[in-house]
């Protein structure tokens, strides 16, 4: 990493994405940025690159040379199957197969690819990295495409170094208020009954966007092929979540209880820890960054 590279990053306006570009520059490495429309408030020294891709876009206005490419792009109607498919169609699958095709082209070094924890479906102990992952029929769409993405993606390592990084709940300043974290802060202060399966819902390990993307980066120097999971240090019930969140805004949580078993989402990231990065924030010290979230939020 103290070499200068030139990384192209997808979704470079995204949570995760601005935060792994902001690293980039400030590491000295020139990034180019794919992003759906121009930022507000530019990161200084980026290249960026609109391009909608959830359209048949062109590799042609992509840079002549790029040395790592870091996917982590996501359509925005992850949501909407099944009227949005072909829209996450072409962001995680297409887009993918035309990216690695034009790091053959490029003569890239290492390729990134941005999967998520939910492969693994829920479970009663933390998922290792070679652990069973859900049946492609029992996975949904959004997740099937994310999986569809990692096998294209895993099909180049005889071509360049390939990093497939499975996220579990990223969480940071300037996120989406409807995700998980910022969104249960949002029910406790508007009152709305948070769901729980059991006793205190599934337990989660979820990561502060700065460890993401410091483990992120820190992938494309290990000169091999490998999956990762990408997690936390803390592992949390959604009640102990939500408790801890009211005590800290003094508002009494609404539950409502629901049948069914709760089968916990935790990645094992001793592998992270090992070869990446060692996670150092901690979701509780960092109530106050998601209250100003939640607040300064319109939707």
């Amino acid at each position: 990493m103290s070499k200068k590279t030139s990384v192209l990053v997808t979704g470079a306006n995204g949570l995760l994405g601005r935060e792994v570009c902001n690293l980039l520059i400030q590491t000295g490495h020139q990034v180019f940025g794919i992003v759906h429309s121009l930022p507000k408030i530019p990161l200084e020294e980026m290249n960026y690159i609109p391009i909608d891709l959830e359209t048949n876009w062109s590799l042609e206005i992509l840079p002549e040379k790029v040395e790592v490419i870091i996917h982590l792009a996501q359509s925005a109607h992850f949501r909407d199957f099944p009227a949005k498919a072909l829209s996450v169609f072409q962001v995680n699958i297409a887009s993918t197969a035309k990216l690695l095709d034009y790091g053959v082209k490029v003569g890239l070094k290492s390729f990134i690819y941005a999967s998520s924890g939910g492969v693994y479906g829920n479970g009663e102990h933390a998922f290792h990295e070679n652990s069973a992952i859900v049946p492609p029929g029992q996975l949904g769409y959004y997740l099937g495409s994310k999986l569809s993405g990692e096998v294209l993606s895993q099909s180049y390592s005889s071509v360049f170094q390939v990093s497939v990084l499975r996220y579990f709940f990223i969480y940071g300043p300037n996120q989406k208020k409807g995700m998980l974290i910022p969104r249960l802060m949002d029910s406790i202060v508007s009152q709305k009954p948070i769901l729980l399966q059991g006793e205190k819902g599934i337990r989660i390990n979820p990561i502060h966007v700065e460890d993401a993307a410091a483990a992120t980066v820190a992938s494309f120097a290990k000169h091999k092929s490998a999956t990762y999971n990408i997690s936390g240090q803390d592992t949390l019930s959604i009640k102990e979540i939500a408790d801890r969140m009211g005590e800290f805004l003094g508002i009494q949580p609404v539950y409502q209880f629901v049948e069914g078993e709760a089968r916990d989402l935790i990645g094992d990231n001793s592998a992270m820890k090992k070869d990446l990065h060692f996670p150092e924030k901690r979701l509780f010290d960092n109530l106050k960054q998601i209250k100003d979230l939640v607040e300064n939020q319109d939707n």
